[in-house]
């Protein structure tokens, strides 16, 4: 894993990394192997309370490695015309989705929040990763793509998905058919991009070191609800607030909470 995805971990924050820089973090086997990696570690480390995911070198993740596309092309379709691409897509291998989908989904399958640092690049599969998280940091002119129309086909690493939630839906048709660049400033605009930093890394290390000082359980029980928001209705989305709230009030961490302000200290939560 670390020969591509890097993790370091300081007082509960996790600092994910793609590390693949000679290749501005393009997605290769190797590459789709360290982030389902990495996630599920991170899936399973109770003392993890906030994760920030980034790209060292020039860019944040430039898509898809390019002899991905070289071999599609060279493929050949079986009888009946389905591709054995598509075949092997179709299989869904992660709960809901297949191995590609999943390097963006586990990201919000972390029972913690994750922020993600984008600058260079975040084209194609590095712009579906990059949705994954819960909240995206973005440097000036940080360029992004859903680039896959070039190729001949359709964003399907859970960018479908991602995008309905973030953007409006002609704003998701437009970028998808098109396939154009759009730089960070218009996607904080479009709802892509949660803020436009100098630095983004270090600006997200600072908010997910806030997060890790709040209450772990309320933190988990809020990012369960806003998982569960986009496919549910209100009245189960209301009575999700009320079972989550009452696991809460009187627990240790709510107590620590309660104490921590009144005597005007830093909380220090059990794990």
């Amino acid at each position: 894993m670390e020969e591509r995805v890097k993790i370091t971990m300081n007082d509960g924050v996790a600092d994910v990394r793609l590390v693949r820089t000679d290749k501005m973090n393009a997605l290769d086997d190797a590459m789709f192997n360290g982030l389902l990696e990495a996630g599920e570690r991170l899936k399973a480390d109770k003392s993890v309370r906030a994760v920030v995911l980034s790209g060292e070198g020039r860019a944040f993740c430039a898509g898809l490695d390019m002899g991905n596309f070289g071999r599609m092309a060279s493929s050949e379709k079986p009888a009946g015309g389905e591709s054995a691409v598509t075949s092997r897509l179709a299989q869904r291998s992660h709960g809901i989705s297949n191995r590609a989908q999943y390097a963006a989904m586990v990201w919000r399958e972390i029972p913690v929040p994750v922020i993600a640092a984008v600058h260079g690049v975040a084209f194609g599969g590095g712009f579906q990763v990059a949705l994954g998280p819960d909240i995206r940091y973005a440097a000036p002119g940080t360029r992004f793509s859903v680039m896959e129309i070039k190729w001949g086909l359709i964003p399907d690493m859970a960018g479908m998905y991602l995008m309905r939630g973030l953007a409006r839906d002609d704003v998701v048709r437009e970028l998808t058919y098109t396939g154009r660049i759009f730089e960070a400033e218009e996607a904080l605009q479009m709802g892509f991009v949660t803020r436009i930093c100098a630095d983004p890394l270090a600006d997200a290390l600072a908010t997910a070191r806030e997060i890790a000082d709040k209450s772990p359980s309320a933190i988990r029980a809020a990012k369960r609800i806003f998982n569960a928001a986009p496919d549910t209705d209100a009245a189960a989305l209301l009575l999700a607030e009320s079972v989550e709230q009452d696991k809460l009030i009187g627990g240790a961490h709510q107590k620590e909470a309660i104490m921590a302000n009144l005597e005007k200290r830093k909380p220090v939560f059990a794990a």
